[in-house]
């Protein structure tokens, strides 16, 4: 059986950064990029029960949709116990959003037909938390999302979940295979990789995907395919604060004041 686990190389910012001349994203050099923290969670997961059922043959298969500098995190997660590495890229994919680019995903999991799909919950970047559920839905799979326990053997029907609701309440649920889940922070203890896995890693092939080799048209990716769209990026104008000194009647008062004056 196979697990798919999709993964993205997100970005971090520098303590001192610039927007791009559209206004509609930072500068590509005032960033830093990693594996994205949630993905390590769900790659880890994968890993565990790979490991544990290690008689059941069950195939890792890690999955990002990037340029070539994506090749990174897909050595990383390989260095972490993945068995293959896909990337899907086209020049078309470039204004892509997260919608356009779960349309991707589906189109990949369906040429790798896998029992399960554990992605982040939502990438440290954008924090969308949107990816994985439009996956589901364009797969037609059940899903649940922030999972923060889970016990799954390889063949059976059910995927058994604790799924973290408001107030600190832990939902349990069964889940129908195949299915699609989004991992929450702290579902396990993702494993650091050995100096000796990493140069495996470095000499494994990662497969690369086009567009049009999984079936999708140019207008279903990137801006046309697209649900949302950045318009303009800005850094908000910083305020001053100001101490409303008094007795309480005396501050209640000038806040009203102040209320009115916002509001003109």
């Amino acid at each position: 059986m196979k697990i798919l686990v999709p993964i993205k190389r997100v970005a971090s910012l520098d303590d001192e950064f610039e927007l791009r001349s559209d206004g509609r994203d930072v500068d590509q050099d005032f960033c830093e990029y990693d594996l994205n923290e949630f993905d390590e969670y769900s790659l880890e997961a994968a890993v565990q029960i790979k490991e544990r059922f290690a008689d059941a043959g069950v195939e890792v298969v890690a999955l990002t949709v990037d340029t070539e500098e994506g090749d990174d995190v897909l050595r990383k997660a390989l260095a972490k116990g993945a068995d293959r590495a896909v990337r899907a890229w086209d020049d078309g994919l470039v204004e892509a959003d997260q919608v356009a680019i779960a349309r991707v995903i589906a189109k990949v999991a369906e040429r790798e037909q896998p029992e399960l799909i554990l992605c982040g919950a939502q990438s440290a970047d954008h924090g969308h938390a949107q990816t994985g559920i439009a996956l589901a839905g364009l797969l037609k799979r059940n899903h649940a999302a922030v999972v923060s326990g889970l016990e799954y053997e390889p063949g059976a029907k059910v995927v058994a979940i604790d799924r973290e609701l408001e107030g600190g309440l832990v939902e349990k649920l069964q889940i129908e295979t195949p299915a699609v889940l989004t991992i929450q922070l702290g579902i396990n203890k993702p494993r650091y990789a050995s100096l000796r896995s990493i140069k495996q890693a470095n000499a494994k092939t990662i497969e690369v995907l086009e567009a049009a080799e999984i079936g999708l048209p140019p207008e279903l990716i990137g801006q046309g395919g697209s649900l949302s769209r950045v318009r303009k990026m800005f850094i908000p104008e910083r305020g001053r604060s100001v101490m409303i000194e008094g007795t309480p009647a005396e501050q209640a008062s000038r806040l009203l004041e102040i209320v009115r004056e916002v509001q003109g």
